[in-house]
């Protein structure tokens, strides 16, 4: 956890059991969770680099004289990195970064951070353990199939150690402005909305509608091809959509609330990393 974690804050029963969340790897890189503050510290400037520096989001001045993506979420949340160790095995090294916030964090805290866009009380009500993921980004250099498969095995290696049920968040399309991703919002209301149970909905005052065009005229393939690829990863999971779409001016996005159930998750990933897990820790 961040060494700057808030006076008060109890975290203990949260903390990772780091002999029991071994490094997955893949040639040079390797995914694992962040163990010093310097580490988080590295994916905080990463994301400030993907985020502000390439995508055009606007840093507030403590991220910008920092260098760095900083929130109040970060010292509650586990942070996954993807490690080049070609370049270092440390902070040197990170090229991308994951952060994931167990449903006990967000007790401590008071709220996930997609409260801030959606509402969340049907996750609230499911008879199950929650984890909020977010803040995905690679390096451009890595940006690759090697490294998000990695944080994609980190993370299902993850929710088989925590047996997390669901894991959402926010996930983004390009530019504030929803017409210009008129078709994917709705491609994706019309063919991966949540069932009811799981339906979370965009703050009234922040709503945007997803239905924006004629479903039955969008063109399938070039819809696909023209989603972001965290999106698909998540689709291909047996993921869903909530309902409304938000604009975040402040990243310079439109924001959709993304769900996985556990169970649902695809074999490449969920039941062969679950034995991948297994047999290192036997």
């Amino acid at each position: 956890m961040s060494a700057d974690k808030p006076r008060g804050a109890t975290l203990s029963t949260l903390e990772l059991q780091r002999d029991g969340f071994p490094e997955l790897r893949g040639g040079n890189l390797g995914v694992r969770i962040a163990s010093t503050p310097e580490e988080i510290e590295a994916a905080q400037a990463l994301r400030y680099r993907v985020f502000f520096e390439e995508m055009g989001a606007h840093p507030d001045e403590r991220a910008r004289s920092l260098k760095r993506d900083v929130d109040e979420f970060d010292n509650y949340a586990d942070h996954l990195l993807v490690i080049d160790h070609a370049i270092s095995s440390g902070p040197e090294g990170v090229v991308g970064t994951y952060r994931l916030m167990q449903g006990q964090a967000a007790e401590i805290l008071g709220r996930f951070y997609s409260e801030s866009e959606f509402d969340l009380s049907p996750l609230k009500k499911f008879p199950g353990k929650l984890l909020e993921v977010g803040r995905s980004c690679v390096d451009a250099r890595y940006r690759g199939r090697a490294a998000m498969q990695l944080l994609w095995r980190g993370i299902a290696s993850y929710i088989f150690l925590y047996q997390i049920d669901v894991l959402f968040g926010c996930a983004s399309l390009p530019g504030t402005q929803p017409d210009d991703v008129a078709e994917e919002l709705t491609y994706l209301y019309h063919n991966h909305l949540a069932p009811p149970a799981l339906r979370v909905k965009a703050l009234p005052e922040r709503r945007v509608d997803m239905l924006r065009c004629d479903p039955l005229s969008l063109d399938r393939r070039r819809v696909l091809t023209r989603l972001p690829p965290l999106i698909k990863g998540y689709l291909r999971l047996g993921g869903y959509v909530g309902d409304g779409a938000v604009v975040d001016h402040g990243f310079n996005t439109t924001d959709v609330a993304v769900l996985v159930k556990s169970e649902l998750l695809a074999d490449k990933y969920y039941r062969h990393y679950e034995r991948r897990l297994r047999d290192a820790l036997d």
